[in-house]
């Protein structure tokens, strides 16, 4: 398997467990020093430090390619995906999951109850100054990019990712292509209300047995 953006290794767990031999990139210097260290004793994980993003489509052939969190980093997510579809050996799959739903499809509750889910979070953590100044700049549509803050979340600037155009890329090269759309949010109070009552913020997408 390959996995994409793997950060500290929380969903590499659940793979390993599961008994797959796993290829992790990571664009991170300081998170891929921490992935080595953390399954250095696991010959079934390979770690590659993925500086310029281009590694990931190098990996293959691969039975399945998983994306935790993933493509909203991604300023091309489309053309990546597009590069992975071509590493999936016959019969493979595709995951992703935890990306932001794209914005224009959504509606005014939907996005509202989203940031003010956020907000709320926020107000528990700290760091308001920080939180109200990139708040502001957004409102402004100021976007900097020498601020990491304004340029980590590139679903930000473009609007949340389009899941109906993964979809679309994907189910021709694939049997059966689902699309998961569920709230999503921080805080675990609002997530377990939210879940009942709230409308759709993020999605997953499973496409299974490649052609």
């Amino acid at each position: 398997m390959l996995e994409l953006g793997a950060g500290h290794g929380t969903f590499t767990d659940h793979l390993v467990a599961a008994g797959a031999q796993v290829t992790l990139t990571e664009m991170s210097e300081p998170s891929v020093r921490l992935l080595q260290s953390r399954f250095r004793r696991n010959p079934n994980v390979t770690v590659l430090y993925d500086k310029d993003g281009t590694a990931a489509c190098q990996a293959g052939p691969v039975d399945a390619v998983v994306c935790i969190s993933v493509l909203h980093h991604i300023p091309d997510y489309l053309g990546t995906v597009a590069q992975l579809i071509d590493q999936i050996v016959p019969g493979g799959a595709f995951l992703s999951a935890q990306d932001p739903l794209w914005y224009p499809r959504r509606s005014r509750l939907s996005m509202s109850l989203d940031r003010n889910a956020y907000f709320l979070w926020r107000l528990g953590q700290g760091q308001l100054r920080r939180g109200l100044a990139t708040r502001l700049r957004r409102w402004r549509g100021v976007y900097d990019e020498a601020n990491e803050a304004d340029m980590v979340e590139y679903h930000v600037v473009r609007d949340g990712v389009d899941e109906e155009a993964l979809h679309d890329l994907l189910d021709p090269a694939f049997q059966e292509v689902e699309v998961k759309r569920y709230w999503s949010t921080q805080s675990g109070l609002l997530q377990a209300t939210g879940e009942r009552c709230f409308p759709a913020t993020t999605f997953g997408l499973v496409a299974e047995n490649r052609l």
